[in-house]
Protein backbone atom coordinates (compact mmCIF):
# COMPACT_ATOMS: atom_id res chain seq x y z
CA UNK A 1 0.00 0.00 0.00
CA UNK A 2 1.23 3.23 -1.03
CA UNK A 3 2.21 6.06 1.74
CA UNK A 4 -1.60 7.45 2.74
CA UNK A 5 -2.28 10.93 1.35
CA UNK A 6 -5.52 12.69 2.33
CA UNK A 7 -6.88 15.87 1.08
CA UNK A 8 -9.01 18.96 2.08
CA UNK A 9 -11.24 20.23 -0.93
CA UNK A 10 -13.24 23.56 -0.08
CA UNK A 11 -14.59 25.98 -2.54
CA UNK A 12 -13.59 29.58 -1.86
CA UNK A 13 -17.06 30.82 -1.98
CA UNK A 14 -17.56 31.60 1.44
CA UNK A 15 -16.47 31.64 5.04
CA UNK A 16 -15.22 28.45 5.82
CA UNK A 17 -17.66 26.36 7.89
CA UNK A 18 -17.44 24.93 11.25
CA UNK A 19 -18.09 21.31 9.37
CA UNK A 20 -15.34 21.93 6.65
CA UNK A 21 -13.02 22.55 9.65
CA UNK A 22 -13.57 18.87 11.23
CA UNK A 23 -13.06 17.34 8.02
CA UNK A 24 -9.76 18.81 7.50
CA UNK A 25 -8.78 18.27 11.06
CA UNK A 26 -10.02 14.21 10.75
CA UNK A 27 -7.98 14.27 7.47
CA UNK A 28 -5.01 16.45 9.20
CA UNK A 29 -4.72 13.57 11.93
CA UNK A 30 -5.18 10.54 10.09
CA UNK A 31 -2.27 11.40 7.87
CA UNK A 32 -0.07 12.65 10.83
CA UNK A 33 -0.98 9.22 12.73
CA UNK A 34 -0.01 7.53 9.85
CA UNK A 35 3.11 9.41 9.27
CA UNK A 36 1.31 10.22 6.13
CA UNK A 37 0.73 13.76 3.61
CA UNK A 38 -2.38 16.26 4.20
CA UNK A 39 -3.05 18.38 0.73
CA UNK A 40 -5.16 21.25 0.44
CA UNK A 41 -6.97 21.78 -2.57
CA UNK A 42 -9.18 24.97 -3.51
CA UNK A 43 -11.97 23.63 -5.63
CA UNK A 44 -12.29 27.36 -7.63
CA UNK A 45 -13.57 25.93 -10.76
CA UNK A 46 -17.46 28.10 -10.39
CA UNK A 47 -15.75 31.76 -11.27
CA UNK A 48 -18.60 33.60 -10.52
CA UNK A 49 -18.85 32.53 -6.66
CA UNK A 50 -15.10 32.10 -6.44
CA UNK A 51 -13.20 34.67 -4.69
CA UNK A 52 -9.40 35.27 -3.27
CA UNK A 53 -10.72 36.89 -0.62
CA UNK A 54 -12.48 33.62 0.63
CA UNK A 55 -9.07 31.64 -0.49
CA UNK A 56 -7.07 33.82 1.92
CA UNK A 57 -9.63 33.23 4.82
CA UNK A 58 -9.62 29.37 4.43
CA UNK A 59 -6.17 29.14 4.26
CA UNK A 60 -5.75 31.71 7.49
CA UNK A 61 -8.76 29.97 9.04
CA UNK A 62 -6.98 26.33 9.04
CA UNK A 63 -3.19 27.76 10.31
CA UNK A 64 -5.03 29.43 13.01
CA UNK A 65 -6.87 26.23 14.53
CA UNK A 66 -3.21 24.34 13.89
CA UNK A 67 -3.84 22.64 10.42
CA UNK A 68 -0.97 22.85 8.05
CA UNK A 69 -0.94 21.46 4.79
CA UNK A 70 2.16 20.00 2.85
CA UNK A 71 3.56 21.22 -0.17
CA UNK A 72 1.62 24.23 -1.97
CA UNK A 73 -2.32 24.44 -2.34
CA UNK A 74 -3.03 22.84 -5.52
CA UNK A 75 -5.91 24.92 -7.58
CA UNK A 76 -8.17 23.24 -9.09
CA UNK A 77 -9.02 25.67 -11.72
CA UNK A 78 -5.17 24.99 -12.84
CA UNK A 79 -6.24 21.63 -14.44
CA UNK A 80 -9.34 21.95 -16.28
CA UNK A 81 -7.77 20.19 -19.36
CA UNK A 82 -6.73 17.68 -17.51
CA UNK A 83 -10.50 16.98 -16.55
CA UNK A 84 -11.45 17.26 -20.19
CA UNK A 85 -8.73 15.24 -21.46
CA UNK A 86 -10.55 12.01 -18.97
CA UNK A 87 -14.43 13.11 -20.14
CA UNK A 88 -13.03 12.74 -24.06
CA UNK A 89 -10.80 9.29 -23.00
CA UNK A 90 -14.39 7.82 -21.39
CA UNK A 91 -16.71 9.01 -24.55
CA UNK A 92 -13.69 7.41 -26.40
CA UNK A 93 -13.79 4.00 -24.17
CA UNK A 94 -17.40 3.54 -24.91
CA UNK A 95 -17.70 5.21 -20.89
CA UNK A 96 -19.73 8.62 -21.64
CA UNK A 97 -21.80 9.70 -24.58
CA UNK A 98 -23.38 12.85 -26.06
CA UNK A 99 -26.70 14.04 -25.34
CA UNK A 100 -28.80 16.15 -27.13
CA UNK A 101 -31.52 16.52 -25.07
CA UNK A 102 -32.86 20.66 -24.90
CA UNK A 103 -33.15 22.17 -21.69
CA UNK A 104 -36.63 21.89 -22.24
CA UNK A 105 -36.44 18.56 -22.48
CA UNK A 106 -35.13 17.85 -19.41
CA UNK A 107 -37.64 20.39 -17.73
CA UNK A 108 -40.46 18.18 -19.22
CA UNK A 109 -38.96 15.22 -17.44
CA UNK A 110 -38.14 16.76 -13.86
CA UNK A 111 -41.73 17.83 -13.92
CA UNK A 112 -43.06 14.46 -15.14
CA UNK A 113 -41.05 12.93 -11.93
CA UNK A 114 -42.75 15.97 -9.63
CA UNK A 115 -46.27 14.67 -10.76
CA UNK A 116 -45.47 10.85 -9.78
CA UNK A 117 -43.79 12.37 -6.90
CA UNK A 118 -40.47 10.34 -7.90
CA UNK A 119 -36.68 11.28 -8.03
CA UNK A 120 -35.63 13.23 -11.08
CA UNK A 121 -33.65 10.55 -13.14
CA UNK A 122 -32.31 11.13 -16.82
CA UNK A 123 -34.40 8.65 -19.27
CA UNK A 124 -30.81 8.00 -21.11
CA UNK A 125 -32.62 8.75 -24.50
CA UNK A 126 -29.35 9.46 -25.59
CA UNK A 127 -27.53 6.58 -24.41
CA UNK A 128 -27.40 4.27 -27.83
CA UNK A 129 -28.17 6.13 -30.19
CA UNK A 130 -25.71 7.53 -32.87
CA UNK A 131 -24.80 10.89 -33.61
CA UNK A 132 -25.82 10.94 -37.14
CA UNK A 133 -29.44 11.11 -35.03
CA UNK A 134 -28.22 14.26 -33.39
CA UNK A 135 -29.86 18.16 -34.05
CA UNK A 136 -27.62 20.69 -35.67
CA UNK A 137 -28.60 23.34 -33.42
CA UNK A 138 -27.89 22.16 -29.80
CA UNK A 139 -24.32 22.02 -28.40
CA UNK A 140 -24.34 18.40 -26.05
CA UNK A 141 -23.28 17.87 -22.73
CA UNK A 142 -21.93 14.57 -21.89
CA UNK A 143 -23.22 12.25 -19.46
CA UNK A 144 -21.22 9.27 -18.05
CA UNK A 145 -22.77 5.96 -18.78
CA UNK A 146 -23.57 4.36 -15.50
CA UNK A 147 -24.77 0.76 -14.36
CA UNK A 148 -28.13 -0.07 -15.01
CA UNK A 149 -27.86 -3.54 -13.69
CA UNK A 150 -26.96 -5.26 -10.07
CA UNK A 151 -25.64 -3.34 -7.05
CA UNK A 152 -22.51 -1.68 -5.98
CA UNK A 153 -21.24 -2.39 -2.16
CA UNK A 154 -19.08 0.71 -0.51
CA UNK A 155 -16.96 -0.50 1.74
CA UNK A 156 -16.59 2.18 4.22
CA UNK A 157 -14.59 3.41 6.83
CA UNK A 158 -16.50 4.68 9.37
CA UNK A 159 -20.37 3.51 7.63
CA UNK A 160 -19.77 -0.37 6.81
CA UNK A 161 -20.68 -1.92 3.78
CA UNK A 162 -23.12 0.23 2.03
CA UNK A 163 -24.92 -1.11 -1.04
CA UNK A 164 -27.20 0.40 -3.60
CA UNK A 165 -28.65 -0.43 -6.41
CA UNK A 166 -27.20 0.78 -9.59
CA UNK A 167 -30.22 1.97 -11.79
CA UNK A 168 -30.54 4.85 -8.74
CA UNK A 169 -27.66 6.73 -10.05
CA UNK A 170 -28.61 8.29 -13.35
CA UNK A 171 -26.13 8.92 -16.54
CA UNK A 172 -24.90 12.41 -15.06
CA UNK A 173 -23.02 15.20 -16.48
CA UNK A 174 -19.25 15.33 -16.83
CA UNK A 175 -18.96 17.69 -19.20
CA UNK A 176 -21.31 20.68 -19.39
CA UNK A 177 -22.82 22.02 -22.91
CA UNK A 178 -20.15 24.85 -22.77
CA UNK A 179 -16.56 21.96 -22.03
CA UNK A 180 -16.81 23.46 -18.37
CA UNK A 181 -16.17 19.67 -16.34
CA UNK A 182 -18.42 19.05 -13.31
CA UNK A 183 -17.85 18.50 -9.71
CA UNK A 184 -17.52 14.10 -10.29
CA UNK A 185 -15.35 14.54 -12.75
CA UNK A 186 -12.97 16.53 -11.38
CA UNK A 187 -12.64 15.39 -7.83
CA UNK A 188 -12.11 12.20 -9.31
CA UNK A 189 -9.33 13.25 -11.73
CA UNK A 190 -8.05 15.42 -8.82
CA UNK A 191 -7.82 12.49 -6.39
CA UNK A 192 -6.72 10.43 -8.86
CA UNK A 193 -3.56 12.85 -9.95
CA UNK A 194 -2.90 13.58 -6.60
CA UNK A 195 -2.46 10.08 -5.83
CA UNK A 196 -5.15 10.29 -2.54
CA UNK A 197 -5.24 6.70 -0.89
CA UNK A 198 -8.55 8.01 1.13
CA UNK A 199 -11.09 10.12 0.81
CA UNK A 200 -12.40 11.42 4.51
CA UNK A 201 -15.54 13.54 3.98
CA UNK A 202 -19.36 14.49 5.21
CA UNK A 203 -21.62 11.83 4.59
CA UNK A 204 -23.46 14.09 2.01
CA UNK A 205 -21.02 12.74 -0.48
CA UNK A 206 -22.32 9.13 -0.48
CA UNK A 207 -23.84 9.57 -3.73
CA UNK A 208 -21.04 11.53 -5.14
CA UNK A 209 -19.01 9.04 -4.20
CA UNK A 210 -20.47 5.78 -5.96
CA UNK A 211 -20.72 7.96 -9.19
CA UNK A 212 -16.81 8.74 -9.09
CA UNK A 213 -15.56 4.91 -7.90
CA UNK A 214 -17.31 4.28 -11.52
CA UNK A 215 -14.86 6.86 -12.75
CA UNK A 216 -12.54 5.27 -11.52
CA UNK A 217 -13.19 1.59 -12.44
CA UNK A 218 -13.42 2.82 -15.91
CA UNK A 219 -10.36 4.61 -16.19
CA UNK A 220 -8.71 1.35 -14.23
CA UNK A 221 -7.05 3.73 -11.81
CA UNK A 222 -6.61 2.43 -8.14
CA UNK A 223 -9.53 2.97 -5.84
CA UNK A 224 -8.69 5.02 -2.71
CA UNK A 225 -10.73 4.25 0.50
CA UNK A 226 -13.47 6.22 1.16
CA UNK A 227 -14.94 7.05 4.90
CA UNK A 228 -18.13 9.45 5.38
CA UNK A 229 -18.37 10.92 8.50
CA UNK A 230 -21.63 12.33 9.69
CA UNK A 231 -22.81 16.08 9.57
CA UNK A 232 -22.45 18.50 12.57
CA UNK A 233 -26.36 19.45 13.48
CA UNK A 234 -27.26 22.40 15.60
CA UNK A 235 -28.64 21.57 19.23
CA UNK A 236 -31.89 21.69 17.71
CA UNK A 237 -30.92 18.83 15.79
CA UNK A 238 -31.16 20.61 12.29
CA UNK A 239 -28.10 20.45 9.15
CA UNK A 240 -25.91 23.33 10.42
CA UNK A 241 -25.75 26.03 7.51
CA UNK A 242 -23.06 28.73 6.62
CA UNK A 243 -26.77 30.58 7.70
CA UNK A 244 -26.12 29.28 11.03
CA UNK A 245 -24.43 31.71 13.88
CA UNK A 246 -21.32 30.45 15.20
CA UNK A 247 -21.00 28.59 11.60
CA UNK A 248 -17.30 30.13 11.00
CA UNK A 249 -13.97 30.12 12.48
CA UNK A 250 -14.43 33.67 12.76
CA UNK A 251 -17.66 33.95 14.84
CA UNK A 252 -15.47 32.15 17.90
CA UNK A 253 -12.71 33.34 17.29
CA UNK A 254 -13.88 37.18 17.73
CA UNK A 255 -15.65 36.30 21.04
CA UNK A 256 -12.43 34.59 21.91
CA UNK A 257 -12.69 31.14 21.52
CA UNK A 258 -8.83 29.86 21.24
CA UNK A 259 -7.54 27.28 18.26
CA UNK A 260 -6.48 24.63 21.04
CA UNK A 261 -9.46 24.64 23.02
CA UNK A 262 -11.53 24.47 19.27
CA UNK A 263 -10.00 22.02 18.24
CA UNK A 264 -10.21 19.81 21.10
CA UNK A 265 -13.72 20.48 20.73
CA UNK A 266 -13.94 19.85 17.07
CA UNK A 267 -11.77 16.49 17.87
CA UNK A 268 -14.58 15.16 20.51
CA UNK A 269 -17.55 16.13 18.20
CA UNK A 270 -18.38 12.42 16.86
CA UNK A 271 -15.39 11.19 17.39
CA UNK A 272 -14.21 9.53 20.99
CA UNK A 273 -11.23 7.52 22.60
CA UNK A 274 -11.92 5.70 25.99
CA UNK A 275 -13.08 8.41 28.43
CA UNK A 276 -10.29 10.73 27.32
CA UNK A 277 -11.86 14.68 26.88
CA UNK A 278 -8.66 16.76 26.94
CA UNK A 279 -6.18 15.80 24.44
CA UNK A 280 -2.30 17.97 23.56
CA UNK A 281 -1.84 18.50 19.64
CA UNK A 282 0.56 15.23 20.29
CA UNK A 283 -2.68 12.50 21.91
CA UNK A 284 -4.71 13.80 19.01
CA UNK A 285 -2.50 12.55 16.49
CA UNK A 286 -0.88 9.72 18.48
CA UNK A 287 -4.60 8.57 19.47
CA UNK A 288 -6.51 9.32 16.04
CA UNK A 289 -8.38 6.35 14.34
CA UNK A 290 -11.10 6.13 11.83
CA UNK A 291 -12.63 3.29 14.44
CA UNK A 292 -13.29 5.94 17.04
CA UNK A 293 -15.91 8.32 14.67
CA UNK A 294 -19.37 7.79 15.12
CA UNK A 295 -22.61 6.92 12.63
CA UNK A 296 -24.76 9.40 14.49
CA UNK A 297 -24.81 13.42 13.33
CA UNK A 298 -23.33 15.84 16.33
CA UNK A 299 -25.24 18.50 17.94
CA UNK A 300 -22.59 21.42 17.58
CA UNK A 301 -22.95 22.65 21.59
CA UNK A 302 -21.73 26.34 22.69
CA UNK A 303 -21.74 25.90 26.10
CA UNK A 304 -19.58 22.77 25.58
CA UNK A 305 -17.25 24.82 23.59
CA UNK A 306 -17.05 28.05 26.56
CA UNK A 307 -16.53 24.51 28.92
CA UNK A 308 -14.05 23.84 26.73
CA UNK A 309 -12.05 26.95 26.49
CA UNK A 310 -12.84 27.92 30.14
CA UNK A 311 -10.64 24.41 30.85
CA UNK A 312 -7.64 25.98 28.70
CA UNK A 313 -7.64 29.40 30.12
CA UNK A 314 -7.20 28.07 33.68
CA UNK A 315 -4.71 25.24 32.69
CA UNK A 316 -2.23 26.93 30.09
CA UNK A 317 0.67 28.92 31.20
CA UNK A 318 -0.12 32.76 31.80
CA UNK A 319 2.53 33.85 29.30
CA UNK A 320 1.27 31.82 26.77
CA UNK A 321 -2.75 33.00 28.17
CA UNK A 322 -1.25 37.21 27.81
CA UNK A 323 -0.04 36.16 24.47
CA UNK A 324 -3.38 35.27 23.44
CA UNK A 325 -4.73 38.39 24.92
CA UNK A 326 -2.53 40.48 22.86
CA UNK A 327 -3.28 38.70 19.75
CA UNK A 328 -6.94 38.97 20.23
CA UNK A 329 -7.11 42.53 21.46
CA UNK A 330 -4.49 43.54 18.54
CA UNK A 331 -7.43 42.30 16.24
CA UNK A 332 -11.16 42.73 17.74
CA UNK A 333 -10.27 44.93 20.60
CA UNK A 334 -7.81 47.60 21.86
CA UNK A 335 -3.90 47.23 21.58
CA UNK A 336 -2.41 46.55 24.68
CA UNK A 337 0.39 48.78 25.17
CA UNK A 338 3.46 47.75 26.06
CA UNK A 339 4.43 49.42 29.38
CA UNK A 340 1.20 47.46 30.42
CA UNK A 341 2.81 44.47 30.08
CA UNK A 342 3.46 43.61 33.51
CA UNK A 343 0.82 45.11 35.16
CA UNK A 344 -1.73 42.55 33.07
CA UNK A 345 0.55 39.65 33.96
CA UNK A 346 0.96 39.82 37.06
CA UNK A 347 -3.41 40.24 37.84
CA UNK A 348 -4.02 37.40 35.27
CA UNK A 349 -4.67 35.13 37.77
CA UNK A 350 -7.62 37.52 39.02
CA UNK A 351 -8.88 38.85 35.51
CA UNK A 352 -9.22 35.21 34.13
CA UNK A 353 -11.02 34.03 37.36
CA UNK A 354 -14.79 32.91 36.20
CA UNK A 355 -13.62 33.97 32.67
CA UNK A 356 -14.61 31.82 29.63
CA UNK A 357 -13.68 33.59 26.71
CA UNK A 358 -10.80 36.16 25.97
CA UNK A 359 -13.43 38.49 25.42
CA UNK A 360 -14.31 37.93 29.20
CA UNK A 361 -10.76 38.26 30.44
CA UNK A 362 -10.41 41.93 27.93
CA UNK A 363 -13.64 42.69 29.81
CA UNK A 364 -11.85 42.19 33.32
CA UNK A 365 -8.73 43.99 32.10
CA UNK A 366 -10.24 47.03 30.24
CA UNK A 367 -9.55 49.01 33.62
CA UNK A 368 -5.71 48.60 32.94
CA UNK A 369 -5.53 48.53 28.95
CA UNK A 370 -7.45 51.70 28.60
CA UNK A 371 -5.53 55.16 29.83
CA UNK A 372 -8.66 56.59 30.65
CA UNK A 373 -11.81 55.20 32.34
CA UNK A 374 -14.48 54.49 30.18
CA UNK A 375 -17.72 55.01 32.84
CA UNK A 376 -21.21 53.12 32.11
CA UNK A 377 -23.30 56.30 32.21
CA UNK A 378 -26.69 53.57 34.55
CA UNK A 379 -23.29 52.72 36.58
CA UNK A 380 -22.19 56.47 36.89
CA UNK A 381 -25.64 56.96 38.49
CA UNK A 382 -24.78 55.31 41.91
CA UNK A 383 -21.92 58.29 42.22
CA UNK A 384 -23.96 60.21 44.57
CA UNK A 385 -23.35 62.58 47.42
CA UNK A 386 -23.10 59.94 49.87
CA UNK A 387 -20.64 58.00 47.48
CA UNK A 388 -19.03 61.40 46.35
CA UNK A 389 -17.64 61.49 50.13
CA UNK A 390 -16.93 57.85 50.14
CA UNK A 391 -14.36 58.23 47.34
CA UNK A 392 -12.60 61.38 48.93
CA UNK A 393 -11.97 60.05 52.09
CA UNK A 394 -11.11 56.50 50.68
CA UNK A 395 -8.38 58.70 48.44
CA UNK A 396 -6.87 60.51 51.75
CA UNK A 397 -6.44 57.56 53.35
CA UNK A 398 -4.98 55.56 50.86
CA UNK A 399 -2.44 58.90 50.44
CA UNK A 400 -1.56 57.72 53.97
CA UNK A 401 0.02 54.17 53.28
CA UNK A 402 2.71 53.11 51.59
CA UNK A 403 2.37 49.70 50.74
CA UNK A 404 -1.12 48.14 48.94
CA UNK A 405 -1.84 45.52 50.23
CA UNK A 406 -5.52 43.42 51.84
CA UNK A 407 -4.29 43.58 55.07
CA UNK A 408 -3.69 47.67 54.76
CA UNK A 409 -6.58 48.19 52.48
CA UNK A 410 -9.14 46.10 54.56
CA UNK A 411 -9.15 47.98 57.90
CA UNK A 412 -9.77 50.83 55.62
CA UNK A 413 -12.73 50.08 53.83
CA UNK A 414 -14.34 49.06 57.08
CA UNK A 415 -14.13 52.20 59.18
CA UNK A 416 -15.90 53.64 55.75
CA UNK A 417 -18.44 50.92 56.47
CA UNK A 418 -18.91 51.98 59.39
CA UNK A 419 -18.58 55.87 59.44
CA UNK A 420 -21.13 56.02 56.89
CA UNK A 421 -23.67 53.49 58.45
CA UNK A 422 -23.56 50.91 55.60
CA UNK A 423 -22.62 47.53 54.15
CA UNK A 424 -19.20 46.55 52.19
CA UNK A 425 -21.38 46.77 48.51
CA UNK A 426 -22.52 50.77 49.78
CA UNK A 427 -18.62 51.06 50.10
CA UNK A 428 -17.17 48.70 47.36
CA UNK A 429 -19.46 49.86 44.62
CA UNK A 430 -19.03 53.37 44.18
CA UNK A 431 -15.25 52.77 44.81
CA UNK A 432 -15.26 50.03 41.49
CA UNK A 433 -17.31 52.06 39.58
CA UNK A 434 -14.70 55.18 39.95
CA UNK A 435 -11.64 52.72 39.66
CA UNK A 436 -13.34 51.07 36.54
CA UNK A 437 -16.07 52.83 35.06
CA UNK A 438 -17.97 50.33 36.13
CA UNK A 439 -20.05 48.43 39.19
CA UNK A 440 -19.19 44.70 37.67
CA UNK A 441 -15.63 43.19 37.36
CA UNK A 442 -13.01 41.92 39.95
CA UNK A 443 -12.43 42.28 43.61
CA UNK A 444 -12.71 45.50 44.98
CA UNK A 445 -8.97 44.36 46.56
CA UNK A 446 -7.36 43.19 43.41
CA UNK A 447 -8.65 46.11 41.58
CA UNK A 448 -6.79 48.63 43.59
CA UNK A 449 -3.53 46.66 44.25
CA UNK A 450 -3.07 45.86 40.27
CA UNK A 451 -3.56 49.65 39.41
CA UNK A 452 -0.89 51.08 42.30
CA UNK A 453 -1.55 53.93 44.52
CA UNK A 454 -0.46 56.79 41.97
CA UNK A 455 -3.19 55.33 39.07
CA UNK A 456 -6.00 54.93 41.98
CA UNK A 457 -5.11 58.71 43.42
CA UNK A 458 -5.56 59.91 39.47
CA UNK A 459 -8.93 58.15 39.20
CA UNK A 460 -10.17 59.03 42.25
CA UNK A 461 -9.88 62.68 41.32
CA UNK A 462 -11.57 62.77 37.90
CA UNK A 463 -13.87 65.52 37.43
CA UNK A 464 -17.12 63.60 37.39
CA UNK A 465 -16.37 62.32 41.01
CA UNK A 466 -15.92 65.72 42.79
Amino acid sequence: MSKVATRFAPSPTGALHIGGVRTALFNWLFSKNKKGTFHLRIEDTDKERSKDEYKIQIIKSLKWIGINHDGDEYIQSTKIDDHIEVANELLKNGNAYKCYCSNEEIEEQKKRARQKKLPYIYNRKWRDLGERDAPKNINPVIRFKSKIEGTSILKDLVQGNIQIDNNTIEDFIILRNDGTPTYNLSASVDDHQMGMTHIIRGDDHKINTFKQIQIYISMNWELPQFAHIPLIHTIEGKKLSKRDNASTLDDYSKIGIMPDALRNYLLRLGWSYKDKEIFTLVESIKCFNLEGIGKSPSKLDMSRILSMNEHYIKTIEEDELYNHLVEYCEIYKEKIKHEKEEKIKLSLSFLKNKAKTLEDIFNNAKYIILDEVEFNQEDLKLIDKKAKKIILEFKNKISTISILNKERLEPIVNELIKTYQTNFKGVGQPLRVALTGSKFGPGLYDIIISLGKKEIEKRLSNKVLV
